[in-house]
């Protein structure tokens, strides 16, 4: 009798628990873009565009650094929204895809280098490039492993580095336009650092915070 009536007690105990939130990935994508988009017009606001950005768009490795890590962006939230449904297969070959066109652009650009190959990919802004991608990702970042923690991800390591990359190469997208350095030798060498790095980030924060 005291078994059962526990059991009843414990039943109505959880059917007026207030059921759990639901993942909504408008909303998660909408959060992690809208901190995204303000940490950028902040950044904007206080360094600018570069001067000279709509002539230099005509060349084709400005629209790359640009172009090239907004598909890889969209490739690793496509893939972090499978990651977080334990029956989904992730296939990480989409990011294969702009990570491959940056390589190509790259080995041309160092068949054909005429200046020190050292500095053009140490550059005059190396540092400030990395610091600059990497805290303008870090807030989304962080939102997005709170937003997903209403998921289920059986690879928590692999949602969060996604979330990371898609993150770090949004940010590495937005810096871009104010970047002047067009080399792809810097921007492949320090835009991809970056991007490894908040992926870095994001796998550690999946490992703490997107387990079960």
């Amino acid at each position: 009798m005291t078994d059962k009536s526990s059991t009843e007690d414990l039943i109505r105990v959880l059917a007026a628990s207030p059921a759990p939130a639901r993942f909504n990935p408008v909303t998660a994508l909408g959060g992690m873009a809208g901190l995204l988009v303000a940490g950028l017009g902040l950044f904007f606001a206080g360094f600018g565009l570069r001067a000279d950005l709509a002539p230099a768009w005509a060349h084709l490795a400005v629209q790359a650094k640009t172009v090239l890590p907004v598909l890889m962006s969209a490739a690793a939230i496509w893939l972090a929204l499978r990651s977080s449904r334990p029956a989904e297969r992730v296939g990480l070959w989409p990011l294969a895809i702009p990570v491959a066109l940056a390589l190509v652009l790259a080995a041309l650009r160092l068949s054909r280098a005429e200046s020190p190959v050292l500095a053009e990919i140490a550059g005059q802004t190396a540092l400030a490039c990395l610091g600059s991608i990497v805290l303008l990702a870090a807030l989304p970042l962080m939102a997005g492993i709170a937003l997903f923690r209403q998921t289920a991800p059986t690879r928590p390591v692999l949602t969060g580095a996604l979330l990371g990359t898609a993150v770090g190469a949004g940010a590495a997208a937005g810096y871009a336009l104010h970047c002047i350095e067009d080399s792809p030798l810097f921007f492949v060498a320090w835009y991809g650092l970056a991007i490894a790095l908040t992926a870095s980030l994001g796998a550690w924060l999946g490992h703490r915070f997107l387990r079960w």
